[in-house]
């Protein structure tokens, strides 16, 4: 692993730069078998939960293909090349003349826009048709296909129906049901499973070796086995907001006045960003965990099983959607994020007294 120290860890872990995958030994060997059959599948759907891996797979094979793709070697051990070669370094700095990556753009008035828009994905068209600067493949990575908005995902579907010699495509998808059942159709799937605590584990020591064992029980716990998320709690401060939410939701179906707007203050800021998304995220899975201990408690188990949560599973079902569509609106119209916090921990207030 070429990771150098703790402060690095956003550069050497992107996806492009990341020399390293951990937990998916069983993909990548699924991979090498269509390398080594001499018959590449043109087209591949790589799945799973956010933060596991998928991003890193896909430059991997990238890079692989680059490298090593043209010769089918008889058994490599497993995808990676050399950190140190030419390929890997023109890729991890995104200067590959056969690389093209497909990711939302920046729409007209210079926002990040919340979709990959028509004209992202006829640019593969025109780039697959090229001839290889380099004389071995042209792939196209599209992070994540379930972006694509309609036009864009027709668009794709016409390129994988008549894909050009030497092309391959890579779809990232963390939500595979959202494409098209013809596109899924057209290529091959590398599921990906969460990563188990053990290789969360592992990540965590690479990029801060100086939490203690405690520490990296509890990010490992909370990331459910995504490493990219368990990273994110360990750069944004998420070990104090999961306590900041513990420490709200305690007193429940009492709120804590001062403190959760003291939270939503620290939040609100645009500066905070990192932050907000972390505690949105922790608070959709409290959530989910309140609804599986409410039916669990309805199934004949304990109500001390649910921690206190005394609402109807319906009334829960109904505030986990509702809270869900309050944090998407507010990203599609900027609502005041206070404002937000305030109004999702309100509606959780009410589905926690008793029915």
């Amino acid at each position: 692993m070429a990771v150098a120290t703790a402060r690095q860890e956003a550069e050497a872990l992107a996806p492009r730069e990341n020399p390293e995958l951990v937990g998916h030994a069983g993909a990548e060997r699924l991979f090498l078998d269509a390398v080594r059959s001499g018959r590449m599948h043109h087209a591949w759907l790589i799945t799973g939960p956010p933060g596991i891996g998928k991003a890193t797979l896909a430059y991997r094979i990238a890079r692989f293909m680059f490298a090593e793709g043209s010769t089918s070697p008889a058994a490599p051990a497993d995808l990676s090349i050399d950190s140190a070669s030419p390929v890997f370094r023109r890729v991890a700095a995104g200067g590959h003349t056969d690389l093209l990556t497909i990711e939302r753009g920046i729409g007209q008035r210079g926002n990040l826009r919340t979709e990959i828009v028509v004209d992202d994905v006829r640019r593969v068209g025109e780039f697959l048709h090229l001839t290889p600067g380099e004389g071995g493949w042209r792939i196209v990575i599209v992070d994540s296909a379930d972006e694509l908005n309609r036009h864009a995902a027709n668009a794709l579907l016409k390129i994988l129906e008549e894909p050009p010699e030497r092309a391959l495509v890579i779809l990232v998808s963390h939500n595979p049901g959202r494409l098209l059942p013809t596109i899924r159709s057209r290529c091959r799937t590398l599921s990906l499973s969460p990563l188990g605590q053990a290789a969360v584990k592992r990540v965590l020591s690479l990029v801060e070796p100086d939490f203690t064992g405690a520490q990296v029980k509890e990010i490992a716990r909370l990331s459910r086995g995504s490493a990219g998320f368990a990273l994110d709690l360990v750069r944004h401060d998420g070990l104090r907001l999961n306590s900041d939410l513990e420490a709200i939701v305690s007193t429940l179906p009492r709120l804590d006045i001062p403190l959760m707007h003291a939270l939503a203050e620290r939040l609100a800021p645009a500066a905070a960003e990192p932050r907000y998304r972390i505690f949105r995220e922790l608070l959709m899975r409290w959530l989910a965990d309140s609804i599986r201990r409410v039916a669990e408690a309805g199934k004949g188990a304990d109500l001390a099983l649910t921690g206190g949560r005394r609402g109807s599973l319906d009334r829960w079902l109904e505030v986990w959607e509702k809270v869900g569509r309050l944090f998407e609106r507010a990203d599609a119209v900027n609502l005041d994020r206070k404002q937000v916090l305030v109004a999702a921990f309100t509606a959780v207030q009410q589905a926690s007294r008793p029915a």
